[in-house]
């Protein structure tokens, strides 16, 4: 088998719930308390947890507390950060009532229950100088009236879809960017301010590569993977229209394994949708179903995969790091040609239904690097700094420079 086809280590995938204990408190004062805020989908965490961990091991003067609405996502994290046993943190449980607790552990944490859980809670982040997210919701605290802390995005994904760049970019106070192209579109939109952010951060890679030490096989046989990662969007994914009649397709045949990791949101709050679903595809052996297990979001996938198949999911630029084929899925007849939200279409070929299937497939195996100049390119002005090392701590220190400049 080969190194492709040897997906990463699975982190979290056992933890229970536990009781909260927090780290204990230094006696010293701290110069700056930092919180890292978890609020959203658990897809979310990898982004910016290890920039916390390299906070809170770089810089004893800093006190970094990580949050999350609920027990199970704080679990996650501390399993995480078992990876990083220098990075004293502290683990904070949102103050929300029990009902709300409940309602996001059982359905996720939809927009209405994050603004919730954000009012409930804005007593919490009045104590802190940074509030550092992953998300764009948490900016809502701003109009609750916690306004003495400063604001930092560090994005999750890396993708080219418009609400990358939208118009509340701007009222954070300081911005993680992953490379050049991520740089000029917020730029030409006058969404950043130089000196105001810091180039070069994809945080996730940084956990991911930790995770690296045991590659779990997925498949009994050697034949080439596919990963179908439709997004979650209705107006966008090709779910709805194409995904049965993909899953159809590689349930009647056996020269490919099909490997169905959606979006992480695609089927959060729909439990028994999600069991049905892997129930239907059960006896077919090169299918794996897998519709939010922390395999979905640590890149498990992505690496073991030799073609990616989908749609506008940013888990493609993730998955390019190493050039492989491409297919994309215009399930709504987008006008995508010369269109910048979607300009990683240009990275493989581009079909607008599954009869199309078989026939890009057979020709993107014949000709696997016929794409590969333009992945290697875009790849580069992405991820700016891919081949130099862990980009977590840089950010770490960034945040910490930036925070310190900002007392004064």
């Amino acid at each position: 088998m080969t190194d492709r086809h040897k997906p990463l280590q699975i982190m979290g995938e056992a933890f229970q719930d536990t009781p909260v204990q927090k780290a204990p408190y230094q006696t010293a004062p701290k110069a700056l308390k930092v919180v890292f805020l978890l609020i959203a989908q658990p897809h979310q965490t990898l982004h910016s947890l290890p920039i916390a961990f390299e906070m809170a091991a770089r810089h004893p003067n800093v006190e970094v507390h990580v949050t999350c609405p609920t027990r199970h996502h704080l679990d996650y994290a501390r399993s995480l950060g078992r990876l990083y046993p220098a990075a004293h943190v502290i683990y904070d449980l949102l103050p929300l009532p029990a009902w709300l607790e409940k309602l996001i552990a059982r359905n996720g944490p939809g927009p209405i229950e994050r603004l919730a859980a954000l009012l409930f809670s804005r007593r919490y982040f009045e104590q802190f100088q940074a509030i550092v997210v992953p998300e764009r919701t948490s900016l809502y605290l701003k109009r609750m009236g916690v306004t003495k802390p400063l604001y930092i995005w560090t994005r999750h994904g890396a993708g080219d879809r418009a609400i990358g760049f939208a118009k509340d970019i701007k009222r954070f106070d300081f911005v993680l960017l992953s490379g050049k192209k991520v740089e000029e579109r917020l730029l030409e939109r006058d969404l950043i301010t130089p000196g105001e952010y810091h180039m070069g951060t994809y945080a996730k890679f940084d956990i991911v590569e930790r995770l690296q030490k045991q590659k779990p096989r997925l498949f009994d046989n050697n034949k080439p993977i596919i990963l179908y990662n439709p997004h979650f969007s209705r107006s966008l994914t090709s779910w709805y229209l194409f995904g049965e009649t993909i899953l159809r397709h590689f349930a009647n045949q056996d020269r490919y394994n099909l490997i169905c990791a959606p979006h992480y949101r695609l089927f959060n709050g729909r439990q028994k949708q999600a069991d049905a679903l892997v129930k239907r595809y059960a006896q077919y052996k090169n299918i794996l179903i897998d519709t939010g297990s922390t395999r979905s979001i640590d890149m498990t996938y992505t690496m073991a995969a030799d073609l990616y198949l989908g749609d506008v999911s940013s888990q493609v630029a993730e998955f390019l790091i190493r050039p492989r084929p491409c297919i994309f899925l215009n399930a709504h007849h987008a006008a995508w040609q010369n269109n910048k939200d979607y300009r990683f279409w240009t990275l493989g070929q581009v079909i607008d239904t599954p009869d199309a299937l078989d026939k890009a497939l057979a020709n993107a195996f014949a000709h696997p690097d016929e794409y590969a100049d333009k992945q290697h390119a875009y790849v580069a002005e992405t991820f700016e700094h891919l081949d130099k090392g862990p980009t977590s701590p840089g950010a770490a220190d960034a945040i910490v420079r930036f925070l310190q400049t900002a007392r004064r």
